[in-house]
């Protein structure tokens, strides 16, 4: 059985905003350790390659490395607004043993850095 939690957060104006300090606090019994990420995990159709191709080509659109990022540390650094828009966790059911993806579906990692990562996965099966 998996921890769970229902809580509300203080109210915000329109915005960005940083709540991780405040989940926290309501979920500081359920937590082991909290993860950093700068990829996403998605679930995609799987068969033609040239999705993949799709995917990183629109997300380089939507989000291009020539904005005037302020956070630069590791150079121009597109990967945490990307890494929001997709997410950091996929579902997928799981049925007599097997996940249960669509046809065509596979899980993908999506690497937004270009010098390669290697990236630590935590499942959670309920």
């Amino acid at each position: 059985m998996g921890w769970q939690k229902t809580f509300t957060l203080s109210r915000r104006a329109k915005g960005c905003h940083l709540v991780t300090d405040e989940i926290v606090s309501h979920i500081q019994d359920g937590l082991k350790d909290v993860k950093h990420t700068s990829a996403a995990l998605t679930i995609n159709e799987n068969w033609d390659p040239d999705v993949r191709k799709d995917m990183d080509m629109a997300l380089d659109k939507i989000v291009p490395e020539d904005l005037n990022w302020l956070h630069t540390d590791e150079g121009p650094d597109v990967s945490h607004t990307k890494a929001s828009l997709l997410g950091s966790t996929v579902s997928a059911p799981i049925t007599d043993g097997q996940l249960n993806l669509g046809t065509w579906q596979g899980i993908y990692l999506t690497e937004f850095r270009h010098m390669p990562h290697s990236r630590r996965i935590v499942a959670t099966i309920m």
